[in-house]
């Protein structure tokens, strides 16, 4: 093995780790399933708290929807693996230093599995010829029938993938009309659309959500427009990576479409997921969760944030000789390093996390989350807002 390929392997042996019993993995996705109903609350809370516009919530919803499906199909899927022989290509791995959710590999093969989820299903046995065969297993050898427990998993997983919204490691743009804007002294009306579109980020194993507000002067509907509109799609998923500055999406995407005009583009962080039980988190919250981690579900905290970049002016520049085109002036605050930093107008940090860890974060009071709001779950399971 060669000294790059050997480094690149003991990377990953650092940053991921395999759950390797049945109790970690249900607990694991016990906690997920957890967590995402209580990001949909976050969502809701958001709009109540003019962080999100009723459409940006309502599609936030959605992603996270599918989401929740994605993490359901997961956990069928490994739910027995474990158990059957010598299956290692088959068990969880979780990025554990950065993102705390599954590596960006299993969402790619939860994908390809999806592409063949109704041949798979039509030479499985059904659900009830499984259960049947379970039952005569147990009268007759009374053993635990491992090996129908897992083709049942297996059943149910592309069950799931089976015509379910999944959260893919790409969701394709998608445009909603919003209205149209008419000039005066102009017979053309621009069109505004809400686009948007979501990621699995394949370096930071955290899922992601896009939205741009755009203004149209086109005569045709951006959707239905077939020159421009599959250019835009490539343009913008060729675009969705952390690791780019939403300033950088923006100007590519303003230089390279002369007719669309990026007024807003939105960017919403579903995590890093940090838990005293499967993380290795840092910092402030490594204590935190630790002193949390007495009972059992009380050892996680969920970052939420939404990073956002809004055009503040236009201005005429040079596309030739003699033409000119609009583009716009995003705004950055001077004052701000963090914006400056992020290449943001704004951006709004959040954590989601039970009761017993904010009780803990306050008591520590940590100054580098002081300006972090804090959504916290109470014993109901309501969500309380604090700054």
């Amino acid at each position: 093995m060669s000294q790059s390929r050997k480094d690149m392997t003991d990377q990953l042996a650092f940053d991921h780790k395999v759950l390797d019993s049945a109790r970690a993995t249900r607990r694991y996705f016990a906690k997920f399933e957890r967590i995402i109903s209580h990001m949909g609350d976050v969502a809701a809370l958001s709009y109540k708290e003019k962080y999100l516009s009723p459409l940006e919530a309502r599609i936030t919803l959605q992603y996270l929807q599918g989401l929740a499906h994605t993490f359901t199909a997961l956990s069928y899927k490994f739910l027995m693996a474990n158990r059957v022989g010598d299956h290692s290509a088959q068990l969880l791995s979780i990025d554990k230093s950065d993102s705390g959710f599954p590596v960006y590999r299993e969402i790619l093969q939860m994908a390809a599995d999806a592409l063949q989820a109704d041949d798979h299903l039509l030479t499985l046995p059904t659900q009830s010829r499984i259960k049947k065969d379970m039952i005569s297993h147990i009268l007759s050898k009374q053993t635990h029938p491992t090996q129908l427990q897992y083709a049942l998993s297996q059943r149910i997983y592309y069950e799931h993938l089976s015509g379910a919204n999944l959260f893919l490691s790409q969701n394709h743009p998608q445009a909603q009309w919003e209205g149209n804007i008419k000039k005066k002294k102009k017979k053309n009306k621009k069109k505004q659309y809400l686009i948007h579109w979501s990621s699995y980020d394949s370096q930071t194993n955290v899922p992601t959500i896009y939205l741009l507000d755009l203004e149209d002067t086109g005569k045709k509907a951006l959707p239905l427009d077939e020159r421009r509109w599959p250019r835009v799609q490539s343009h913008l998923l060729s675009q969705s990576m952390s690791g780019l500055k939403l300033i950088t999406i923006a100007r590519g995407f303003d230089q390279d479409f002369d007719g669309l005009h990026p007024k807003r583009l939105r960017r919403i962080h579903l995590g890093p997921m940090y838990s005293h039980a499967f993380t290795e988190q840092h910092g402030p919250l490594r204590e935190v969760l630790a002193e949390a981690s007495g009972k059992p579900g009380l050892d996680w905290a969920l970052a939420w944030t939404i990073e956002t970049l809004t055009s503040e002016n236009t201005k005429r520049a040079k596309t030739g000789f003699f033409n000119t085109a609009q583009r716009e002036v995003f705004k950055l605050d001077p004052s701000a390093t963090t914006s400056l930093d992020d290449g943001a107008t704004e951006v709004q940090r959040a954590l989601i996390l039970p009761h017993r860890a904010y009780q803990v974060l306050r008591e520590k009071a940590p100054p580098s989350l002081a300006r972090t709001r804090k959504y916290v779950v109470g014993k109901d399971s309501k969500i309380l807002s604090y700054l």
